[in-house]
């Protein structure tokens, strides 16, 4: 059996997924287009690809969805990156959406 710590399966899983929603926010809500998301997040444009049309990371992301907290949190994040002009200067604190995770078993 291998130890894994909680903040191991947070970066494989839970923030790809946080990312995802992000990304997906970014262009939906706010008419980002891929590339320009792409560029602000430090991904590939086929990665926001699959994260806007749910090939990538859509079980977490549909767990995170159901929760209004973790929504509202990232709904903010993607707000403070759509209003921000020096993205240098935008911090996102996913610290804070892994402490209210914690009724995720397996998280």
């Amino acid at each position: 059996m291998i130890v894994k710590s909680r903040c191991e399966s947070v970066t494989r899983y839970i923030i790809p997924a946080v990312r995802g929603l992000i990304a997906k926010s970014l262009v939906e809500e706010y008419g980002f287009s891929q590339s320009n998301v792409a560029k602000m997040l430090g991904i590939t444009q086929a990665a926001v690809s699959y994260y806007v049309s749910s090939k990538r990371g859509s079980k977490i992301s549909k767990k995170l969805e159901d929760d209004k907290k973790v929504m509202d949190m990232i709904k903010a994040m993607a707000k403070k990156i759509a209003e921000t002009k020096d993205l240098e200067k935008v911090n996102l604190n996913l610290c804070d959406v892994c402490k209210i995770l914690d009724n995720y078993v397996g998280f």
